[in-house]
């Protein structure tokens, strides 16, 4: 059970988000248009939780991918969603504030 939810919401070993984004991530903001709208990392992606199924498509599978929200819950969902169509490479970042620090 522990690892069933580890894996849900990307809980593992660290991983050096700095280093994935230098290699080219995408970094996908899965809030709505109107929390994007208010403050967001700037190159982005906003594909909002709801429409990811119908707009995933926009995304390189083999480009690693990382998922933000206002606080991890959105985008954890959207991680698992993306590895269960084939994404390979999909981080959790939780909240896109986090991400600030990284802005080019």
């Amino acid at each position: 059970m522990i690892e069933k939810l580890k894996k849900l919401f990307g809980i593992g070993p660290k991983i050096d988000i700095a280093e994935v984004i230098a290699n080219g991530a995408t970094i996908v903001d899965v809030r709505t248009t109107g929390e994007y709208a208010a403050g967001h990392i700037k190159g982005s992606v906003n594909i909002p939780l709801a429409a990811l199924a119908s707009q995933m498509a926009k995304l390189k599978k083999d480009r690693p991918v990382i998922t933000c929200c206002a606080s991890g819950m959105r985008s954890a969902s959207a991680r698992s969603t993306l590895l269960a169509n084939g994404f390979k490479e999909v981080y959790n970042a939780g909240s896109w504030y986090s991400l600030k620090k990284f802005e080019k």
